[in-house]
């Protein structure tokens, strides 16, 4: 099960690099693509927060062990999402502005 979880968020992790990546393209920027590429990175953090809740303190692995309480496993959804928002930002006020100057 542990490991088809961790085979579930490295999955998705990958999926959001590569539409956040693909949202810029000759056609302009895809907005859904890049709604896309932040839903799959909440996903992945649902993901790890569900990891740590079944599997710390069962000494399955040191990392999943420091996320021995609830609330510690609950930052991981709200880094995901803190994440998401400081990206978000970066890609309107930085990346954004030189994008569709270029195009």
């Amino acid at each position: 099960m542990l490991t088809l979880l961790i085979v579930f968020a490295a999955s998705f992790f990958v999926a959001h690099v590569l539409l956040l990546f693909t949202s810029f393209g000759k056609k302009g920027f895809l907005k859904t693509r890049y709604l896309w590429s932040h839903i799959t990175l909440w996903i992945t953090g649902l993901l790890a927060c569900i990891i740590t809740l079944l599997f710390a303190g069962k000494s399955v692995s040191g990392v999943i062990d420091v996320f021995d309480t609830p609330m510690k496993s609950a930052l991981l959804i709200v880094l995901s999402l803190v994440l998401s928002l400081v990206a978000h930002t970066v890609v309107r006020t930085m990346v954004l502005p030189k994008y569709n100057r270029a195009v």
